[in-house]
């Protein structure tokens, strides 16, 4: 979006410097739209820190609750899921019932949810926990940017989300040595009760000092709309997740992806038909819009979703402890950090669709440099493709975060925010099912080829792959014959490399496919006209107190 002329860093500075000296001249308190841009930067600050932290406390996770690799999944899916079902639902209530009401709502939940998930005693009800984590996220997510629109306009509106974008940036840099650090201290329960305080002291500041916004004209509920969608995204991923550790032919796989077709196809008709549709489809006429979609799944799919099988290598493949493993991966996201700033400025300078189309195009680039991997590699050989692929990353999420509402009236910017970060969810929840395919079907491979000369293991292929799959391999050399183990051993290390190679070639195709679509579909004109700023009230001379109405 364009809001021509404003420099990100020098005018968070000075606007900051602004509210402070109203705030302490007269007594005048900070203006609310400057506290809303607090809180809703300090909630999704602590959303996308939760999600990194947990991926890196993952192998601790599984060791201490005794999980599976499906669990694993399930502990990222579950999250995703309920995010994904209900983005566009929470949308459409927040525009409908008032947007400090529900995103209010949804920091009870999402942090009632984190006191939850500490607590857990055992890897299902962790994956449990993080569903309802997942409902306050879906919340939070869907009336952030709205709430942002409804309370900025004008140049104003693009600093904010300059900032939302920056912060953004810092939650991404942040997140994996946060949860290393963590994790390796207090422990893997320490990630969610950190949300706790964070969760409370934001509800304080939304309910004491945000404005309430909502549509003129509220709406009927589209329940057919909400059932035939969570069905089909919930039959989507499930049977996904179960294909990859059962094949794509067992456990009804086959009928649990027709079950999700059917759902998905029929919450289509019910948009077309219901007078007060939960999401237009309209809206997907927009070349923008569905650009911008476009992008938010390639973004999700392709880096967001690799994130979890580049700790697993980092800490099962090469032994690394959760807090090295936090720094390996600063050393990709310190850069998605910088590069927001930088895209943040650029924004009212350069056409979005030229940050966000080769922003994924670095995305890709990046992925496919961390290719090559062999079971000799160190850490070190990611080091060019983290840095790629992050400063790609910062390129994109601040233009993609207004890229959404910046096509619609503001009456709808809690549909467009609810569909653009649905979008987002579902990238990441189907990536990492499709690269849990991948991942297994090329480990198999490689441990079959690796292990054929091996009489002694020759017939255990299928249980040592099983074995590496819930991250036991350690177990699994364990248990062999001694004069095998350091062939097993030399073969885990292959299966990982070869693994991963295959997961990061189908990721950086996915992102370089993604970025190349929303360059040609992002277009300028799509974005609605800006509305003007609100006039300053004037103040009574020698008080500092603004004049009444």
């Amino acid at each position: 979006m364009h809001y021509g002329g404003e420099r990100l860093i020098p005018d968070i500075a000075a606007a900051t410097a602004r509210q402070l000296l109203r705030a302490n001249r007269g007594g005048r308190p900070m203006e609310r739209r400057w506290w809303t841009l607090l809180v809703v930067c300090a909630a999704m600050f602590m959303l996308l820190i939760d999600v990194n932290v947990v991926v890196v406390a993952l192998p601790d996770i599984q060791h201490a609750l005794d999980a599976s690799f499906g669990s694993l999944q399930w502990m990222t899916d579950a999250y995703a899921l309920t995010l994904a079902a209900l983005l566009l639902t929470a949308g459409f209530l927040a525009d409908k019932y008032g947007r400090r009401r529900v995103f209010a709502i949804g920091l009870v939940v999402f942090t009632g949810g984190s006191l939850l998930c500490g607590l857990a005693p055992n890897a299902s009800v962790l994956v449990l926990c993080r569903a309802v984590q997942g409902i306050g996220g879906a919340i939070l997510s869907a009336t952030s940017l709205a709430l942002l629109a409804g309370s900025f306009q004008g140049r104003q509106r693009g600093v904010a989300f300059g900032v939302w974008g920056a912060v953004a940036g810092i939650a991404t840099g942040l997140g994996p040595l946060l949860g290393g650090v963590l994790t390796g201290s207090v422990g893997w329960r320490g990630i969610f009760l950190v949300n706790v305080p964070v969760g409370i002291a934001a509800l304080v500041v939304t309910v004491c000092r945000v404005d309430e916004s909502r549509a003129p004209r509220g709406g009927r509920i589209d329940w057919p709309g909400v059932v035939t969608l969570t069905a089909g995204l919930f039959s989507l991923v499930y049977g996904l997740i179960t294909a990859s550790e059962a094949g794509w032919g067992g456990h009804g796989v086959p009928l649990w992806l027709g079950l999700a077709v059917l759902c998905l196809v029929a919450f289509a008709v019910v948009e077309r038909r219901v007078p007060e549709p939960m999401f237009s489809l309209s809206l997907l006429r927009i070349p923008t819009f569905l650009g911008g979609s476009v992008a938010a799944f390639a973004m999700n799919a392709s880096l967001y979703a690799v994130f979890l099988y580049l700790v697993l290598y980092l800490q099962n493949g090469l032994g690394g402890s959760p807090t090295a493993t936090g720094v390996r991966l600063l050393a990709g996201s310190a850069f998605t950090f910088v590069a927001a700033f930088a895209a943040g400025r650029l924004t009212s300078r350069v056409p979005v669709r030229w940050l966000i189309g080769p922003g994924l195009g670095l995305v890709g680039a990046g992925l496919l440099l961390m290719r090559g991997l062999t079971a000799g590699s160190d850490w070190t050989h990611l080091i060019p493709g983290l840095v790629v692929s992050g400063i790609g990353a910062g390129l994109v999420n601040p233009p993609l975060a207004s890229t959404a509402v910046g096509v619609v009236r503001p009456q709808r910017s809690g549909m467009a925010s609810g569909a653009n970060q649905t979008f987002r969810q579902i990238g990441i929840a189907v990536g990492v099912a499709c690269y849990g395919t991948i991942f297994v079907a090329s480990l198999h491979t490689t441990l079959r080829q690796r292990l054929a000369g091996v009489p002694a293991l020759r017939g255990r292929v299928e249980q040592i792959t099983g074995a590496v799959h819930q991250g036991a391999a350690d177990q699994a050399v364990a248990l062999a014959p001694p004069d095998v183990r350091g062939a097993l051993a030399d073969a885990i290390r292959t299966g990982y490399a070869d693994s991963l190679n295959a997961v990061l070639l189908a990721a950086g195709l996915l992102a370089l496919v993604g970025g190349a679509l929303a360059t040609v579909l992002i277009r300028s004109r799509d974005f609605a006209a800006p509305q003007p700023p609100p006039a300053e009230p004037a103040e009574r001379p020698g008080t500092g107190v603004s004049g009444g109405r």
